[in-house]
């Protein structure tokens, strides 16, 4: 091959290397608590865990045992978020605190 057909070989496998990776579904979400506490969350379609952007650190939270709704917790953080709506998290040793989507 010349250096033409490597290179334009080469900037196609790059695009589509790209182009598969965007394919993967993701979700984030901003929260402010009733404690002043605001975060980011992140969920990605093939990782059962939660990905915070909390007091400036990034944490992730493998998923946990719930009985109704989803809970996640790692590095003393913990957030849970219900069925009906309802999400709360507990960090740095400051009790359980409400959030909301911003």
């Amino acid at each position: 091959m010349n250096n033409r057909k490597i290179a334009v070989f080469g900037a196609a496998f790059f695009l589509g290397t790209i182009g598969a990776s965007a394919a993967f579904a993701q979700t984030f979400q901003n929260y402010r608590c009733a404690d002043g506490t605001q975060f980011i969350v992140g969920f990605f379609e093939y990782d059962s865990r939660a990905h915070l952007q909390l007091d400036g650190r990034a944490v992730t939270l493998g998923k946990r045992l719930a009985f109704s709704g989803s809970r996640y917790s790692g590095s003393g953080v913990t957030l849970k978020m219900t069925k009906a709506g309802i999400t709360t998290l507990k960090h740095a040793k400051r009790p359980v605190t409400a959030c909301e989507l911003t």
